[in-house]
């Protein structure tokens, strides 16, 4: 058995729950403040909750595509100790999961100015308030296709700001 290897995938596991469950917890408390300060999901509002679970599973795409850039870095700092410490990977973790925060962000705000313009005269929030279950399938429908659109070249972002060690070019 290979005991860094499987240090190293415990470490991303725990890694990975601790960000996850904290990003989307962060995420839920804004959106409640925001925008529904006195929904809940205990079931009152079905439309709310599918909202709430759409932004959900967008936010967690997007973390499943910046995770494994940490990794990558916790990866090069076991293999490079002379150029990568502790106070660095947090540094680039912090970096790289505000960078997916703000995609985050600015995806599901698209999706709404999307919306918007697509249908003149439907106000989303009221319509989800109104516990409008028509828009809000068809609000989340739209974040989840943008997201998994995106999702690629938002990886391809953060991997491009891996700091992997020079490498001299022979050709």
């Amino acid at each position: 058995m290979n005991t860094q290897l499987f240090t190293l995938a415990l470490l991303e596991i725990l890694l990975s729950l601790i960000v996850t469950v904290i990003i989307i917890f962060i995420s839920y408390k804004m959106l409640i403040r925001l925008f529904f300060n006195k929904e809940d999901i205990r079931g009152s509002n079905l439309a709310f909750t599918i909202f709430t679970s759409g932004i959900v599973l967008s936010i967690g795409i997007i973390l499943s595509e910046i995770l494994p850039s940490i990794t990558n870095v916790v990866r090069l700092s076991l293999n490079h100790t002379e150029t990568i410490d502790v106070i660095t990977i947090a540094k680039y973790s912090g970096f790289y999961l505000f960078i997916g925060f703000v995609m985050a962000v600015f995806i599901n705000g698209t999706v709404f100015f999307l919306f918007s313009i697509l249908t003149k005269g439907i106000n989303e929030y009221k319509e989800i308030k109104k516990n409008n279950l028509s828009v809000a399938i068809i609000v989340v429908a739209i974040l989840i296709s943008i997201t998994l659109i995106v999702k690629d070249s938002i990886a391809l972002l953060i991997s491009s700001m891996i700091p992997y060690p020079e490498v001299t070019n022979y050709l």
